[in-house]
């Protein structure tokens, strides 16, 4: 099985469950020194994880990579996190995350999918986020990269099944990763931002509720869970605030949702 971004987070902790329940596991990383932190954590958690090198917005280097490793399962959890108004976002960030976080993926599956037909099944796990579901004001471009990757996979998962192949979505709401380390870097680059009170007070939640997050390690049960149950669901939320928030957005109407959200971040 294949997991992008496996170097830390989800797909560190993917890579090194896959390997735990008995299975080749193969993780990509963007570089070689983060192909060595891969193969020291897999040598403390005592199991064998293989790595390649590949930068998921090359197209050349995804095929490259599919062709030499083929595959039975492909987990894409590779990416990064944006904060930042629509305002505050520009052209080329916006290209940016789309390529890393909706071409990429798509890439990798439509590159795998050959080989998986060529053996009757496989397995596809598409990570995506709570912010695939609902949306929220400063995070309206990941949202949107999210929203488009869930949007295509659901196509996928249908035009792929008589082939073999199930392909499942795993939704986790907020998880202790380095990924909170990209916002950081985002308000700081937008400190003059006319936003910028609303950012403040986005960081100060964000920092109230890190102790609360969910776990690499359960996000990527879940994974594995999906990847080899014998029939995966469509769906997986993970963590209490995915639920929980799923189950008020049906629940309130939207305006109410609204006016709450500007109030907490003084908009």
């Amino acid at each position: 099985m294949l997991t992008t971004g496996a170097n830390s987070g989800i797909g560190l902790a993917t890579a090194l469950a896959v390997a735990r329940h008995g299975y080749r596991s193969v993780g990509s990383v963007r570089s070689p020194e983060k192909a060595e932190a891969v193969a020291r954590a897999a040598s403390q958690a005592g199991v064998e994880v293989q790595t390649v090198l590949l930068d998921v917005t090359d197209a050349d280097g995804c095929a490259e990579v599919i062709d030499r490793v083929r595959p039975w399962g492909l987990v894409n959890n590779a990416g990064y996190g944006m904060t930042g108004a629509i305002e505050d976002v520009d052209d080329d960030e916006a290209r940016a995350l789309f390529d890393t976080m909706v071409f990429a993926p798509v890439r990798l599956c439509r590159l795998a999918l050959p080989h998986m037909r060529a053996r009757g099944e496989g397995r596809i796990v598409n990570v995506s986020s709570l912010l695939g579901v609902t949306t929220a004001p400063l995070v309206g471009w990941y949202s949107g990269a999210k929203h488009a990757l869930e949007a295509l996979t659901d196509a996928l998962r249908v035009e792929v099944a008589s082939a073999g192949v199930r392909v499942s979505l795993v939704e986790p709401g907020g998880v202790r990763t380095e990924i909170w380390q990209d916002m950081d870097g985002d308000l700081e680059r937008r400190r003059d931002s006319g936003f910028a009170g609303a950012y403040r007070r986005s960081a100060l939640g964000i920092r109230l509720t890190r102790p609360f997050m969910a776990d690499p390690g359960g996000v990527a049960e879940v994974v594995v869970r999906a990847m080899t149950t014998r029939l995966p669901r469509e769906r997986y939320l993970v963590g209490i605030d995915a639920l929980a928030t799923t189950a008020a957005t049906r629940l309130t109407p939207q305006p109410v949702r609204d006016l709450a959200t500007r109030l907490g971040l003084g908009l």
